[in-house]
């Protein structure tokens, strides 16, 4: 594999690898071995949440560098498993790169569940959260269907490719509109706990997670944008909440 070849792949892995919910020390690593294990004597990586900037050194103490912008991103941690196995695959056996590119390929474009099962899942979710912060089991039965509506709601809004900020916005405003609608027909005894399930939906955990977690390995930068990134979706979801309650007095 040649120089191009290998910054092509690795920034590939670590492209697929950041977008699918790493962290960034995770992903400079995978990088930096996969280099190390086709001979190149230096390896520089710089990772944040929207760009990768590698630069190598092979044995002839020539340079080679590539950048990669990232965009979009959803937490996927079934591919982020295949791409750790396939980057320990390559630091071990160092295949060429038809094999990389086709396990690669084969990995991106695995299926992932099923829309009827994170409907479902969705569904679940909002209504046990709703009975765990004291919700009524009429409670929770509204934010199990409501649940199921808003993971369909931001489907849509994702193939629109709507700004994340508005997803958030639109969603939170539509399942707070319901929630107290539902409550005021006497359908729900509590709007605040239906709001409350549904909304766990939304809650950007892992992504904060990941920035206490790049901050404290020393990542200041990457932590610093993803935690910023997290605040302004909990807003987003804050502002869908308040328009909603200021519009139908919840």
């Amino acid at each position: 594999m040649n120089p191009e070849q290998l910054l092509t792949c690795a920034l590939d892995i670590g492209e697929k690898m950041l977008i699918s919910g790493a962290e960034i020390g995770r992903v400079e690593d995978s990088i930096r071995l996969i280099c190390s294990a086709y001979g190149c004597s230096r390896t520089d990586v710089f990772t944040i949440t929207s760009s990768i900037v590698v630069s190598i050194e092979d044995s002839g103490r020539k340079f080679y560098t590539q950048s990669r912008r990232i965009t979009g991103g959803k937490t996927n941690l079934a591919r982020l498993d295949q791409l750790n196995t396939l980057s320990r695959h390559i630091c071990k056996e160092t295949p060429n790169w038809d094999f990389v590119q086709s396990r690669l390929a084969r990995i991106v474009s695995a299926p992932a569940y099923p829309v009827w099962m994170e409907i479902l899942a969705s569904a679940m979710i909002a209504g046990a959260f709703t009975i765990f912060f004291g919700g009524t089991l009429a409670d929770g039965l509204v934010a199990c269907v409501l649940g199921a509506m808003l993971r369909v709601v931001t489907g849509l809004l994702q193939r629109a490719r709507m700004n994340r900020i508005l997803i958030n916005v639109a969603a939170t405003f539509l399942v707070s509109s319901l929630a107290i609608l539902s409550v005021k027909a006497g359908l729900g005894y509590d709007a605040n706990e239906i709001i409350i399930g549904n909304i766990m939906l939304l809650i950007p955990g892992i992504a904060l997670t990941n920035s206490l977690r790049d901050m404290i390995s020393g990542d200041i930068m990457s932590g610093l944008l993803r935690f910023f990134d997290a605040i302004l979706v909990a807003a987003a979801i804050a502002a869908g909440y308040i328009l909603a309650a200021q519009l139908l007095g919840g």
